[in-house]
């Protein structure tokens, strides 16, 4: 508890708003001297080009194999007016631990940290590493750093996200695109002044409509509860009064595909219908993402990490359509399952809270994990 008070404690907001983001170094240095004490070899990595974020990678053990307990050190930003209590304060009631990031995601770092404390490291196989990554909540540039250096780290890894205890193998990626369109503008009493974006864009949408539902007939996993990708026409502007014809307009969009649905060929796919039908028309189109998107993930049913969950949680491995690092990890070698003790209904929230009675549970499953991978 004393662990999961200090992380709270310690403000780490990623945010795409430079007046709201924040550094994560006071996170990372509590789980280095944590670690140390352990008798961990910590690294602490600084992120090219990002001041004062940092990952850090902590190992016990050495030779083959490995397994990886994951998190990220950062929170979104909060709202205080619609908290009952101070984000940055753990506050225990009604059997629940109130705080930012109590459940998404700095208490499964600390209750990593408290299920090792009870073993003997010097009795591992095969290595033993806690990652934990700056800007999940954001640019994820804290596991793409790990992967522009092909950082190796283990054969096995665990990521901590909220899912209740249940095993996960499968997510959606996101992609979230700007489309632009550029007219002409002029006196609205004469059309031929202008070429109106505003139009222009009206087609464009039914266009996206039109694709969206191609793709939802061509992609379908039952293994989902939205079963086929989706695409949300979420935020529009363009012109700036009724009696002119309208030059500019921006259109935005959130993409989530299922595993096997490639965010670059996405991306071309798109881009290739709406330059065809914008064609002639006087438009100028121009196309640009947001963010560079999470692809979808997939660990296999097979996979040894994901069996060893299913049977340790009694809980078969499902899906959730938010996003994670698990892409990432997969890539530099790893088979992932995501599995934490919070609720992701409690992410993002005011009043976000981690049930209590998850706490030993999470650290008895830990333990059984590395005694299954790094001790024999």
């Amino acid at each position: 508890m004393r662990m999961i008070e200090a992380l709270i404690a310690a403000p780490s907001v990623s945010s795409v708003d430079p007046a709201l983001d924040q550094s994560n170094q006071a996170v990372v240095e509590l789980l280095d001297c944590w670690l140390e004490a352990l008798g961990f070899q910590v690294e602490t990595m600084p992120i090219p080009g990002v001041p004062g974020k940092f990952n850090l990678v902590a190992t016990a053990g050495s030779g083959p194999g490995g397994l990886v307990f994951s998190g990220h050190t950062d929170t979104v930003p909060f709202d205080d007016l619609r908290w009952h209590s101070d984000p940055f304060r753990l506050d225990e009631r009604d059997n629940r631990l109130y705080g930012l990031g109590s459940s998404d995601m700095k208490a499964f770092l600390a209750l990593v940290i408290e299920a090792v404390r009870e073993l003997d490291l010097n009795s591992l196989k095969h290595p033993l590493i806690l990652l934990a990554t700056a800007d999940e909540e954001t640019t994820m540039c804290g596991a793409r750093s790990l992967l522009e250096i092909n950082r190796r780290l283990g054969r096995y890894a665990v990521i901590g996200e909220p899912t209740g205890l249940r095993p996960v193998r499968m997510h959606k990626g996101i992609a979230m695109e700007i489309i632009r369109l550029r007219g002409q503008s002029g006196h609205s009493s004469d059309p031929s002044l202008g070429v109106s974006a505003l139009e222009g864009m009206h087609q464009v949408m039914g266009e996206i409509l039109s694709w969206r539902r191609e793709l939802q007939a061509r992609y379908r996993n039952p293994l989902f509860a939205v079963e086929v990708p989706t695409l949300n026409l979420g935020h529009i502007h363009g012109g700036d009064n009724p009696n002119r014809i309208c030059g500019a307009c921006e259109l935005h969009i959130d993409l989530r595909p299922l595993p096997g649905m490639e965010l670059e060929s996405l991306r071309g796919e798109l881009s290739a219908r709406l330059q065809g039908l914008l064609e002639g028309s006087g438009l100028e189109l121009t196309m640009e993402s947001s963010f560079a998107g999470i692809p979808a993930m997939e660990t296999p049913a097979t996979a040894a990490i994901i069996k060893t969950t299913e049977e340790l949680t009694g809980h078969p491995a499902g899906s959730v359509a938010f996003g994670t690092e698990a892409p990432y990890l997969q890539q530099l070698g790893m088979e992932t399952v995501i599995l934490g003790p919070g609720d992701i209904e409690q992410a993002h929230q005011p009043d976000e809270f981690l049930h209590t009675a998850r706490l030993q549970p999470m650290i008895d499953l830990i333990q059984a994990l590395v005694r299954r991978f790094c001790l024999v």
